[in-house]
C-alpha cells in the first residue's frame, strides 16, 4: 500500500520543475548579477591584494555550498534550506529568526541589484541626465518583469533563468579569456592601493566581493522546486559557485590588467574602458557591455525574485511566519510572497529616488544585505557543528574531521562577513533583526491558540498563595 510519506502528491511532483541544469542556472543567475560588472573598479582601489582576498572568499563560499548540500541530505525536511537547518536544530525560535533575516537580504538585495541595474539600462538606451522619477519607472520595470515571469510558474521561471545565465556567460568569458590576450602587466597597480594598512585594502575587497558571493545558498532555500534535492542542492551550489567564482576571478584579473590602474579606480563602468581596450572605441562597444549588464541583472532578479517568496512560504506554513506568505497557485507557485516581497522592494526604490542620487541607498543596502545574510549562515553553520558533536552523527574518522573543518570554517566566515560589512551596517541590521521579535510574539500566540505550539506551563493561583505564605517576611 501506497502512503503519503513514501510517495509524493502529484501536486508535489510538478513543483519540482528544477533539474540539476536549472538549479546550478538558478545558483549561477543568483550570485552573479550587475556586481561584476563594478567590482573591478572597487577591488582596484583596494591593490592587487584584492584578487587575493577574492579567492579566499571563493573557497569560502564553496565551503558554505558544501556544506549547505551536507544539511540538505540529512534533515527529513529542507524546505526553505537555512531556515529548515535552524529549525530543525535549534527550534521554532530559530528558525524563524533565520527567515526573517534573509527574507530582509533578499528584499534589500533586490533593491540592490536594481539600483545598479537602473544605470546600465540608461546607458544602453542613452538616456542622459534621466530625472528621479525616470530612473524609478526604470527600476520598476526591472523588479515587476520577473516577478511576472515567476507568477507565470516554475517552469517559465527556469527556462528563463536558464536563457539569462547563457547570454550573461558569453560576454564575460569574452572578457575573462579573450581579453588575458590583450593584458598588459604595467596596468596592475600596486599590492596595496591604499595608501594605509593592508588591512584596509582586505576590508574594502572583502566587502564587495563578499556581496558578489550572496546567493550561494539559493539552490536549498529552494529544495522543495528542485528534483531529487537530496542529491542536486549540494551538486548546484558546488558547480554554480565554482562556476561563478573563477568567472569572478578571471574576469576581474583580466580587468584590471587591460585597463591602466588610475583609470580603472573610481570608475563606474570599468567593463567599457576594457572592451575598448579590446576592440576599440566605437559606440557598439559600450552598447554590448551595457547590454551585458541589463541581461545579466535581470536574469539575477528573475532567480532572486523566487528566492525571496520560498524561505517565508517554507516558514509560514509551518506557522512561524506571516500565514499569508504560504498561499501559492495549484502549480506551487508562492504567488502572495512573490507579490509582497516586490512591493516592499519597490518602496525602497522609492525611497532611493526620493532625493537627486541613489548611491547611498544602494551602498547602505549592500551593507544591510551582508550583515542579514550572515546570520542565517551562522546559524547554519552551527547547526552543522551540533549534529557532528552530537551522538547522533554517522560519520568518524576522517570524515568527521572534513565536516569538522567545512562547519567551523563556515562559523568563521559567517562571523567575517559581518565584522567586514562595517559598524553603521551591523547597527541598523541589528535594529531590524529586533524588529522582528515583536512579530513573533504574535506569531507564537496565534500557533498556541491552534494547538500547533504547546502552551508554557503558568503557575496556578493555589501554588501563587502557597509561595506567598512559604516566603519568609522581611
Amino acid at each position: 500500500m501506497q502512503t503519503a510519506v513514501a510517495h509524493e502528491s502529484a501536486a508535489a511532483k510538478s513543483a519540482r520543475a528544477l533539474g540539476l541544469p536549472s538549479a546550478t542556472a538558478l545558483v549561477i543567475g543568483s550570485i552573479i548579477g550587475t556586481g561584476v560588472f563594478t567590482m573591478p573598479a572597487v577591488m582596484a582601489s583596494a591593490g592587487t591584494a584584492s584578487l587575493l582576498v577574492l579567492g579566499v572568499i571563493s573557497i569560502g563560499a564553496l565551503l558554505l555550498g558544501t556544506m549547505f548540500g551536507q544539511l540538505t541530505k540529512r534533515i527529513p525536511s529542507s524546505d526553505g534550506g537555512l531556515y529548515a537547518y535552524s529549525k530543525h536544530e535549534f527550534g521554532d525560535f530559530a528558525g524563524y529568526l533565520t527567515a526573517w533575516c534573509y527574507w530582509i537580504t533578499a528584499f534589500a538585495g533586490n533593491a540592490a541589484i536594481v539600483a545598479s541595474w537602473v544605470l546600465y539600462v540608461d546607458s544602453l538606451f542613452g538616456i542622459h541626465n534621466p530625472s528621479s522619477w525616470t530612473n524609478f519607472a526604470i527600476a520598476m520595470t526591472g523588479l515587476w518583469i520577473p516577478a511576472a515571469v515567476n507568477l507565470v510558474g516554475i517552469r517559465q521561471m527556469a527556462w528563463f533563468q536558464n536563457v539569462t545565465v547563457v547570454l550573461k556567460f558569453l560576454p564575460l568569458i569574452v572578457v575573462g579569456v579573450v581579453g588575458w590576450f590583450f593584458v598588459k602587466t604595467t596596468n596592475f597597480g600596486p599590492f596595496n592601493a591604499t595608501g594605509g594598512s593592508l588591512y584596509s585594502g582586505i576590508s574594502i575587497a572583502a566587502g564587495v566581493a563578499l556581496f558578489a558571493f550572496i546567493g550561494v545558498e539559493c539552490a536549498s532555500i529552494a529544495a522543495g522546486r528542485v528534483k531529487n534535492p537530496r542529491r542536486n542542492v549540494g551538486r548546484a551550489s558546488v558547480l554554480g559557485t565554482a562556476a561563478s567564482a573563477i568567472l569572478y576571478l578571471l574576469v576581474t584579473a583580466a580587468v584590471m590588467g587591460l585597463v591602466s590602474h588610475q583609470a580603472l579606480v573610481g570608475n563606474g563602468a570599468p567593463f567599457v574602458d576594457a572592451f575598448q581596450t579590446m576592440f576599440g572605441r566605437a559606440a557598439w562597444v559600450g552598447k554590448i557591455v551595457a547590454l551585458t549588464a541589463v541581461i545579466s541583472g535581470i536574469g539575477a532578479l528573475n532567480g532572486w525574485t523566487l528566492v525571496t517568496a520560498e524561505m517565508p512560504r517554507a516558514a509560514a506554513e509551518d506557522g512561524l511566519f506571516v500565514p499569508q506568505f504560504a498561499k501559492t497557485f495549484r502549480d506551487g507557485t508562492p504567488w502572495f510572497g512573490i507579490l509582497v516581497s516586490t512591493a516592499v522592494a519597490s518602496g525602497l526604490m522609492a525611497f532611493a529616488y526620493s532625493g537627486n542620487t541613489g548611491l547611498k541607498v544602494f551602498t547602505y543596502l549592500v551593507g544591510l544585505s551582508v550583515v542579514t545574510v550572515a546570520i542565517p549562515y551562522l546559524f547554519s553553520a552551527c547547526a552543522q557543528l551540533a549534529f557532528l558533536v552530537s551522538r547522533r552523527r554517522k560519520v568518524n574518522g576522517w570524515a568527521l574531521g572534513r565536516d569538522l573543518a567545512i562547519a567551523g570554517s563556515s562559523v568563521l566566515f559567517s562571523l567575517w562577513v559581518t565584522f567586514a560589512a562595517g559598524y553603521q551596517a551591523v547597527y541598523q541590521a541589528m535594529l531590524l533583526f529586533l524588529v522582528g521579535i515583536p512579530l513573533y510574539a504574535f506569531l507564537k500566540s496565534r500557533r498556541e491558540r491552534i494547538g500547533q505550539a504547546i502552551e508554557p506551563a503558568e503557575l496556578s493561583e493555589a501554588q501563587l498563595a502557597e509561595e506567598v505564605t512559604l516566603t519568609p517576611t522581611q
